[in-house]
């Protein structure tokens, strides 16, 4: 089904986009690049195209969200594919474009946050459809060996006529009958799965398609609550912290259902050996209560993704020349793929925390502390660990009713 992995995209052998395809509009902003709206020469239609930089993007991921679109975009759950395309242009750059189907009913995530901003909550029976049709494009590649590695509500669009789709395959994985599992940590760290994360410390460490199910479980959480999880913390942090807490769950359960608090916790089984795949969920009564539904449901879905775009005009029209401010929120909410030897952030500023360090291993934890050590600073955190290191000699930083409050409390 797949070509041959380890051969390289030849671009060369690509058409040129330009006889095909006319740029209309910016429509959004993808991992690694612009996402534009295009329409067809040939017969008007309209489409999505994600413009990639062959030079400085991971070839890599080009290649498998290629093979995965062609081999897998044939159900109604997944984005559909147009096919590939490269413009060479020596005075900007040469670009790869690839052309999809154009959802332009936004993603679940912008749905469910604009309803909360205006003080409704998506209703369950909605969030039920939204995660059912979810589920039906993961048993679609999971079927076929494939893992998507990055479930989140930015990654499910939706069309005008009440499609759900599951989009961006930049990271996702085949596994073959030799290797039916991964031990590479990808993925976006609020919706990573701990034996996802638990790859980048020990190197013993794997999982399966089940790390979509978390992820969706992840979601499920952001459509009722708006947003992930931890999303507070630094996204280094938050990769700290998801192994080591209780299963996340909505900021108010007694709001929502038995039924759909019950979901989520099959979803978010920490030991991924006893979590539920995703032809199992597929019969968990939260998701079954849409059988027979679908149409209606669907008719509901499409008045609100009509309604959010005629507010979305409306608030363009009002905030017109203002700064974004959702952008530095968005830009934290994007996802890592760690590698050995890669070039990420291996120095803190004064008074972080070594949990902000994008590789959290033995050698960077002995660094840093020597680094702080040699410069008096003999507290450092990671996460909620204090680490305290002698300084073997006087330091000022205690008043002295400070150290005789210690001296008493030791001695008692």
């Amino acid at each position: 089904m797949f070509p041959q992995s380890g051969k390289s995209l030849v671009f060369d052998n690509f058409p040129d986009p330009t006889n095909t395809w006319e740029i209309i509009e910016t429509i959004g902003k993808g991992t690694y690049g612009k996402v534009y709206k295009v329409l067809s020469k040939v017969d008007g239609s309209k489409a999505a195209v994600k413009i990639l930089d062959p030079i400085h993007d991971i070839d890599e991921e080009i290649e498998a969200e290629y093979n995965i679109l062609k081999a897998l975009s044939d159900h109604a759950n997944v984005v559909k594919f147009y096919g590939m395309f490269y413009k060479k242009d020596i005075k900007c750059g040469d670009q790869l474009w690839l052309v999809l189907e154009l959802c332009n009913g936004g993603s679940v995530t912008d749905l469910a946050k604009s309803m909360l901003k205006r003080g409704e909550r998506m209703d369950e029976a909605i969030i039920a459809f939204i995660l059912h049709q979810a589920l039906m494009g993961l048993q679609h590649l999971h079927v076929n060996h494939t893992i998507h590695r990055d479930v989140k509500g930015n990654n499910i669009l939706l069309t005008t006529h009440g499609g759900i789709k599951l989009v961006d395959f930049g990271v996702s994985a085949q596994l073959t009958n030799t290797r039916l599992r991964r031990n590479t940590s990808v993925g976006t760290p609020f919706w990573m799965a701990p034996e996802v994360i638990a790859c980048e410390q020990q190197l013993d460490s794997t999982y399966d398609a089940r790390c979509d199910v978390w992820s969706l479980g992840i979601t499920a959480i952001e459509l009722g609550d708006g947003d992930p999880p931890l999303s507070e913390l630094h996204p280094m942090r938050a990769l700290f912290k998801i192994p080591r807490n209780p299963p996340p769950t909505l900021q108010q359960p007694e709001l929502w259902s038995d039924d759909f608090n019950d979901f989520i916790s099959q979803c978010l089984i920490k030991d991924f050996e006893l979590r539920p795949n995703v032809l199992d969920l597929l019969q968990h009564i939260f998701i079954k209560q849409t059988v027979s539904r679908e149409k209606m449901l669907q008719k509901q879905l499409i008045e609100l993704i009509d309604l959010n775009q005629q507010i979305g005009v409306i608030e363009k029209t009002s905030h017109h020349g203002k700064t974004d401010r959702s952008r530095d929120s968005n830009d934290r909410h994007e996802r890592i793929h760690t590698k050995k030897g890669s070039n990420v952030k291996t120095e803190l500023d004064e008074g972080d925390d070594l949990a902000a360090l994008e590789v959290l291993d033995e050698d960077s934890v002995t660094d840093q502390l020597q680094d702080r050590y040699g410069r008096d600073q003999i507290y450092t955190y990671v996460g909620d660990i204090l680490i305290a290191v002698n300084p073997f000699h006087q330091m000022q930083i205690y008043a002295s009713q400070t150290v005789v409050l210690s001296f008493k409390l030791m001695a008692r």
